[in-house]
């Protein structure tokens, strides 16, 4: 069990960040086609990507969870993937190759990809004062 005082101040942690050379990548995109928008992929095309779209071209459903903001843009993550991964920071970075079919650095000959990190002790206990888990 992880406690918390109530009177400490809980510092923020960051359920999603991206590597210097991905914020890099979002910029140009954004430069490209405007606001962006990430979801987090769990489907059987492109394993578990992060897909990037346009803001807007991909809807939301009412289970998925933002976990934070990424150069600007929205990350998101369907709730029972967040169920498996809660315990982790996602780290999003790039890497040569082709994206996924429906992402937008598809055409860049980069693509998204998810590392992961698991959280300490000290970071799980304020993800759940924040009321994160």
């Amino acid at each position: 069990m992880y406690h918390v005082r109530q009177d400490e101040a809980v510092a923020e942690v960051e359920q999603v960040t991206a590597t210097a050379e991905a914020l890099a990548l979002i910029a140009r995109l954004t430069n490209k086609h405007g606001p962006l928008m990430f979801h987090q992929s769990g489907g059987c095309c492109d394993g578990s990507a992060p897909m990037c779209f346009a803001q807007g071209d991909m809807i939301v459903g009412e289970h998925d969870r933002r976990l934070g903001f990424i150069g600007g843009a929205p990350f998101y993550i369907s709730g029972s993937q967040f169920e498996y991964w809660k315990h982790t920071q996602l780290i999003i970075d790039v890497v040569p190759g082709r994206g996924g079919m429906f992402s937008l650095e598809g055409p860049e000959g980069r693509r998204f990809l998810t590392r992961s990190r698991l959280f300490t002790d000290d970071e799980i206990a304020r993800l759940s004062a924040q009321g994160k888990l």
